[in-house]
């Protein structure tokens, strides 16, 4: 599979997820900027922890694997309340 490919089934499967979950909160009368903000809010934690995850803890390689500033995610980390362990050998 191309990186097309690739491309167009995560879009798709991003699509796919987001309609369910707008799916499942369209019976809580959640007004349109309710919902942005609480899917950017339960996709965000996840996203970061990942990223520091995949990172070892080194929020300087983590940042640059989001496309942040790493200020940006400093302030996330604190906003966000993400415990950072560093570990060794960091791989991206």
């Amino acid at each position: 599979m191309n990186d097309q490919n690739s491309h167009i089934l995560s879009q798709n499967l991003l699509q796919n997820t987001i309609e369910e979950y707008v799916r499942n909160v369209s019976n809580q009368n959640i007004t349109p900027r309710d919902l942005y903000d609480q899917v950017i809010q339960e996709v965000e934690r996840p996203l970061i922890q990942y990223a520091l995850q995949q990172c070892r803890g080194n929020q300087i390689r983590a940042a640059k694997m989001l496309g942040i500033n790493r200020n940006t995610l400093h302030k996330k980390i604190k906003t966000l309340n993400i415990s950072v362990r560093k570990k060794a050998n960091a791989s991206i």
